[in-house]
């Protein structure tokens, strides 16, 4: 199971009007709301993170395991899309990740992107979008975690 998360919109609100956080580490803190809700649907499916958001290559994915760490996520395995030279959109990139990497293993994607609406039907299906100004939420990981396990009673 494969969660492709962006951070801004989702684990960081992206208010314009207030500047965010920022921990010893370098980067954003996270919204507590956000965390509790992200631990929910890891807890439950074992998930790992593939980073979609346009911070993923800031770091490397050690110091990335250590950013999550500190802000109380604990995720068993990081990995991001591919750098994006072209500064093609989200949607680009993500269908760009998936013509290269195939559908090998269940997956969900959380992002706050509109063009991700553009997406073919069979990942837009996977998507789970958050307002900006707000992010993930405990009633969006509940979205997430009943799809997923509706998912999963139809490959047994």
């Amino acid at each position: 199971m494969l969660i492709y998360l962006d951070i801004d919109g989702v684990m960081v609100s992206a208010d314009s009007w207030k500047r965010p956080e920022i921990l010893e580490d370098g980067f954003m803190d996270f919204r507590p709301k956000a965390v509790c809700a992200l631990n929910r649907i890891l807890s439950d499916t074992c998930a790992k993170i593939v980073l979609t958001t346009s911070h993923k290559h800031l770091y490397s994915l050690t110091e990335w395991k250590k950013i999550f760490e500190k802000r109380n996520i604990h995720v068993s395995e990081i990995s991001r899309l591919s750098e994006n030279k072209n500064h093609s959109s989200r949607k680009q990139e993500i269908l760009d990740w998936f013509n290269v990497n195939g559908l090998n293993e269940d997956f969900i994607i959380i992002d706050d992107d509109k063009s991700l609406n553009e997406l073919p039907e069979f990942l837009k299906s996977k998507l789970f979008q958050t307002y900006g100004s707000i992010g993930l939420t405990d009633s969006l990981a509940e979205e997430v975690i009943n799809k997923l396990r509706n998912t999963q009673k139809d490959f047994v």
